[in-house]
C-alpha cells in the first residue's frame, strides 16, 4: 500500500489540497452543504429553479467542463515544459480559485442582475465540488484526445446549451465582464 501511494505524484496530492481548501473556504462563507431543500438531485434541469447550483450537475456543468479542456490547452501552451500532473494541480486551483470568488456576495449580487439568475444565491458546497470535478473531466479529456476533438466538444458545448437555456459559457463570460441590456432580454425570453 505505501509503496503504491508513492507512486503517486505530489501533484495529485496538492490538488487534493486545493481542492478540500475549495470546500472549508465555501463552508466558512456560509455556503449550504446541500441543496437547502433537504435532498440531492443528480441533474437540475431548470435553470430558474431555487436547485440550480445546488445539486450534482445542472446546465451549467458543460461550462466547467469546459474549462477543463480549455484549461488543457492553455497551460500547455503556456507551460509546455510543466509536466502534466503539475498543469493539472493549476487548472484545480484555477477552478477553485473561481468557485471561491463565484460564491462571493460581489459576484452573487452581479450574477442576480441576469435574467437567468435572478434569485441565484451562490454554489451549494457540493455543487461546487462537483463543478471542480466536472472540469477535472474536461481537463483529463484535452489531456488523451486529439485537439479537433477537444474542439469540437467546445463548440458542440455552447451550440447545445445555447439552443436549450439560450445561455452558455460564452455569454455567461459577456454578462460578467459586460453585461449587455438586449442580451439580458433575450436570455430571459424577451
Amino acid at each position: 500500500m505505501q509503496a503504491q501511494l508513492k507512486k503517486i505524484p505530489a501533484a495529485i496530492y496538492v490538488a487534493a489540497g486545493i481542492l478540500f481548501t475549495q470546500v472549508t473556504v465555501l463552508y466558512l462563507f456560509g455556503q449550504p452543504p446541500i441543496c437547502t431543500c433537504g435532498y440531492v438531485k443528480l441533474w437540475e434541469g431548470v435553470v430558474k429553479s431555487s436547485g440550480n447550483s445546488q445539486h450534482i450537475s445542472d446546465w451549467y456543468t458543460f461550462s466547467h467542463i469546459i474549462h477543463g479542456l480549455a484549461f488543457y490547452g492553455l497551460l500547455k501552451l503556456v507551460f509546455p515544459k510543466i509536466p502534466v500532473a503539475w498543469r493539472f494541480a493549476i487548472a484545480v486551483g484555477l477552478e477553485a480559485g473561481w468557485e471561491i470568488l463565484e460564491n462571493t456576495p460581489m459576484v452573487i449580487n452581479h450574477y442576480r442582475k441576469q435574467a437567468l439568475a435572478q434569485g441565484y444565491v451562490g454554489d451549494s458546497i457540493l455543487n461546487s465540488t462537483c463543478d471542480n470535478l466536472a472540469m477535472i473531466a474536461g481537463f483529463l479529456f484535452a489531456w488523451r484526445a486529439y485537439a479537433w476533438a477537444t474542439v469540437g466538444l467546445v463548440v458542440a458545448f455552447e451550440l447545445f446549451t445555447l439552443v436549450c437555456i439560450r445561455d452558455n459559457l460564452t455569454l455567461n463570460i459577456i454578462n460578467l465582464i459586460y453585461p449587455i441590456e438586449s442580451l439580458n432580454r433575450w436570455q430571459g425570453g424577451g
